[in-house]
């Protein structure tokens, strides 16, 4: 594995319906948005899920972990976990969380000031939330 500040880390916002997917390189501390999934009840086709890997590589793995405004944790946060856990087991890399709170609200609003559709259900914005949590990580 390259070295702190040299590896390319995927982010993932998880989802029960989309996770969101983004890659970014840790010395540059940008990331850009790869990949939107099809989720049920946040059960990913982990065939779609490894194509993605694949193409990119990445050192590491960031899931974001979606807490609640007091920061205490919720059923989500759960199953957010159990997404890394599943992550590492089947392709070997580290994973690391990150508070995500308000990402897709970002997300939302960054489409809205640049007058994209306001359809999240259809037009979801998780791909886009998946670059700000890994730029929150990148910036911690």
């Amino acid at each position: 594995m390259p070295e702190v500040g040299q590896r390319r880390v995927m982010g993932f916002d998880f989802g029960t319906r989309r996770i969101g997917i983004a890659v970014g390189q840790e010395m540059l501390g940008t990331a850009k948005p790869v990949a939107m999934l099809k989720a049920r009840d946040g059960q990913p086709d982990w065939d779609e899920i490894a194509k993605v890997v694949e193409e990119w590589r990445p050192d590491l793995f960031v899931v974001g972990l979606p807490l609640n405004m007091d920061g205490t944790e919720s059923e989500m946060c759960l199953r957010a976990r159990k997404f890394g856990k599943r992550l590492h087991g089947r392709f070997h890399h580290p994973v690391e969380m990150v508070d995500e709170r308000l990402s897709s609200f970002e997300a939302k609003g960054a489409v809205m000031a640049r007058g994209g559709s306001r359809d999240f259900g259809t037009h979801g914005v998780d791909d886009l939330a998946a670059v700000i949590i890994l730029e929150t990580w990148f910036s911690a």
